[in-house]
This record gives structure tokens, C-alpha cells and sequence, in this order.
């Protein structure tokens, strides 16, 4: 485990990194996302506001969290393949002096990561969210993405967990 603090629009927010987090029916997932592997390369989608990171988004109700990331990756990065639970990310915003307890989000919640094999790469036609995909080296990683230090911490997990 590790946590971070990170300012998301003015607001402290804690994050922590839970490889292998058991997910329960108790536990709230508002987002998934997937380092998604394909020849050694790794897939990153550039989404607007965000910049280039690991395809992911909202989980819609009624969705199993399986099914919300294979419809976001397809959405994000026209890819299909299997994919493996790799940890969470607890986001709390209990040090936030803004929260809004009627607001969108709950006071804990969690961001599902899985590692993604990818067996179709389908023609990019940029008819939802994203704007580009781009497959870099795993190294290359810490260099592209414009996010929190733990995208490293998730990439390096998804990595180990194809040999465990």
C-alpha cells in the first residue's frame, strides 16, 4: 500500500494504492481503469482534460464492474481482451474541507484497476471520449502520463501480475 495526497480542483484528496483489494457488494466503485498490454507495449488514451493515461471511466448503474471496463477500454482505446483484477485505489475525501456529502461522490470510494491482454486491436475512430491512443514502452510510462505518482505503482503490479 501506499498513499499520496493530491489536489483534484482546490480540494485535498488522500489516495491509496490496495493491490489485490478484495472488491465486496460493501465496497462503492465510481471508476475502473486498465493497463492494457499488447507485445510488450502499453496502451494509453488520450482523453480530453486528462491527458494520456490508462483507458478507464464512471461505472453506470446497474454495471458489473467486468463489464464497465471492457465497454470503457473499447470506448477509450478500441481494444478487446482478457482481463485480471489487480487492486484499487481508495480515494477519500475526508481531509477535504469541501466535500459535499450531497454531492456526486461518496466520502470513500474506490478506483478498480485491472491488467488487460489484448487479443483485438480495432481500427481508432474516435467516436467517444478520446482523441489519440498511443503504444509505449512500460519505461516510457512515468514520462507520458500526467497523473499522481501511483500510476507507477499500478503499472509496475499489473506487470508482476502476469508472472504470478
Amino acid at each position: 500500500m501506499q498513499t499520496i495526497f493530491v489536489d483534484w480542483g482546490g480540494n485535498n484528496v488522500k489516495l491509496t494504492w490496495m493491490p489485490r483489494l478484495k472488491l465486496t457488494e460493501s465496497l462503492i466503485v465510481t471508476s475502473v481503469h486498465a493497463v492494457c498490454f499488447k507485445d510488450g507495449k502499453v496502451l494509453l488514451a488520450q482523453i480530453k482534460n486528462r491527458g494520456f493515461n490508462y483507458p478507464g471511466g464512471h461505472v453506470e448503474i446497474g454495471e458489473k464492474v467486468e463489464e464497465a471496463i471492457l465497454r470503457e477500454t473499447y470506448e477509450e482505446g478500441y481494444v478487446k481482451g482478457t482481463i485480471k483484477y489487480i487492486g484499487s485505489i481508495e480515494v477519500s475525501h475526508k481531509e477535504n474541507l469541501s466535500f459535499d456529502s450531497n454531492g456526486k461522490y461518496p466520502l470513500i470510494a474506490y478506483q478498480a484497476f485491472f491488467r488487460m491482454d489484448v487479443t483485438e486491436c480495432l481500427p481508432f475512430l474516435r467516436e467517444h471520449e478520446s482523441s489519440a491512443r498511443i503504444w509505449v514502452e512500460p519505461t516510457e510510462i512515468p514520462f507520458v502520463i500526467n497523473d499522481n505518482k501511483l500510476s507507477k505503482l499500478i503499472l509496475d503490479d499489473a506487470l508482476t501480475f502476469c508472472s504470478s
